[in-house]
């Protein structure tokens, strides 16, 4: 089957949204627009377009505030309320006569050509990092938008081709500026106002695949733009070397905080890359309890039952009711890695392993423990081999298997998604879809 052109490049103007359908006349290259005359009514030149000004407040499709126009040697404000049209050769001003001011950076104000066009950006639509060769303005009502993105190669080479060329829009690839999360630099005019709604529906894997793409500082602002929880999921996604360059990057109380959000296996595996000192330093900056669960988790090797598993597991005596167990399932913040509920004795050994599916098809009013198995659940104590839980998972056949200590009591979990991670880790992260997620 032939590779499929990403969406995000193929789509041009057929998906919804503003572009939906546009005809290339009608856009404008700002790149084009850069330069180019500006004359009022009675068509006299009155300067040369030096920048093109947006608001920039989150919206879908940022609106044009202003024009900076070089007039002498001065760079004035021309306000979009005096503007009658723009074209891509041309700026027509509604009134013969000016009170031209001299242009100052406002709070929640963008310019495109010094601050957008070549910076790093997200396309969410199509889960990806690139800079735009151009962007592209339309007309609505008697005002313009910010509408596009262009990325492909010929629009990069049209503006560094003949003047002559700059001016009429190309739209090569282009993405809809609705579908765009932009970055910008640490201490410059292009930050993020208000974190694109759009983010919150991409996958942990995908942001993940955007903070190892993305630059140093496009990457704290992107975690800055994420609750704690995406960005913990983000974080578990990375490779490893990905992972271990970012939180060398960031701050250590920002690394503190993004680590003890993790799942514990997670977390403590993302620690062992680290070196023993940074690693101290991290543990001394969370809780006391999260710092005291890695520390267990730490002392034991990665290709070991105890390296392997997470201590997110939930105990329950045999004598709950399914309905309460489902109600504290439900309740949990973050039930991603529980995969069964171990059934304890009044000492907290092991009784049975009642996996996920078995409970959600039981009657509400049953016990667990009418619910258990005769026979004892397969487990493994924690320094078991990596080979030992391969073998222990397959016989289980389950997709998680136990960790119990010597008297038997359950002290953590390992998941099948972990091991497959373990044993080939040159596949990349693997994630098996969960009951609860």
């Amino acid at each position: 089957m032939p590779k499929l052109a990403p969406r995000a490049v193929s789509r041009r103007f057929s998906r919804p949204g503003w572009l939906a359908g546009t005809p290339t006349t009608d856009l404008i290259s700002v790149a084009g627009l850069i330069g180019r005359p500006v004359r009022n009514q009675a068509a006299a030149e009155i300067g040369r377009v030096v920048d093109v000004v947006v608001r920039w407040h989150g919206e879908r499709y940022p609106p044009i505030t202003g024009l900076v126009v070089r007039v002498g040697r001065r760079q004035s404000w021309v306000p979009a309320t005096d503007i009658a049209e723009i074209t891509g050769h041309l700026v027509t001003l509604r009134s013969a006569r000016l009170d031209l001011r001299d242009f100052e950076s406002r709070p929640g104000e963008v310019t495109l050509n010094r601050d957008v066009i070549d910076h790093q950006m997200v396309d969410v639509d199509g889960v990806r990092v690139f800079r735009a060769a151009d962007l592209y303005l339309g007309r609505v009502g008697p005002g313009y938008l910010l509408v596009g993105a262009d990325v492909g190669l010929g629009t990069l080479l049209r503006r560094l081709g003949p003047a002559r060329w700059r001016a009429t829009a190309t739209p090569d690839r282009v993405i809809d500026w609705a579908t765009i999360q932009p970055f910008g630099e640490a201490g410059g005019p292009v930050r993020l106002v208000q974190p694109n709604q759009e983010l919150a529906r991409l996958r942990p894997g995908e942001l993940a695949d955007l903070l190892e793409d993305l630059g140093r500082r496009e990457r704290e602002e992107l975690l800055g733009a994420l609750d704690s929880e995406q960005a913990a999921d983000a974080l578990e996604e990375m490779e490893s070397d990905d992972l271990r360059n970012l939180l060398r990057e960031l701050s250590p109380r920002q690394t503190a905080k993004l680590v003890a959000d993790m799942e514990p296996d997670e977390a403590a595996e993302a620690l062992r890359d680290l070196d023993g000192t940074t690693r101290d330093a991290l543990l001394a900056d969370m809780e006391p309890d999260t710092a005291a669960e890695l520390r267990h988790l730490l002392q034991y090797s990665d290709r070991t039952a105890g390296g392997l598993m997470t201590s997110n597991i939930v105990c329950v005596a045999a004598a709950t009711t399914v309905a309460e167990i489902r109600r504290r399932l439900r309740g949990d913040d973050d039930p991603g890695d529980i995969d069964g509920v171990a059934i304890v004795d009044d000492d907290g050994v092991l009784v049975d392993d009642l996996h996920l599916i078995r409970l959600f098809t039981a009657e509400p009013d049953a016990l667990v423990g009418t619910l258990s198995e005769p026979e004892p659940p397969m487990t493994v104590t924690p320094d078991a081999s990596i080979d030992d839980v391969t073998m222990a998972l397959v016989a289980n056949r389950s997709p998680s298997l136990l960790v119990t200590d010597p008297d038997g009591r359950p002290v953590g979990r390992i998941l099948a998604d972990d091991l497959i991670d373990a044993l080939v880790p040159e596949k990349g992260r693997l994630r098996f879809p969960r009951l609860l997620s």
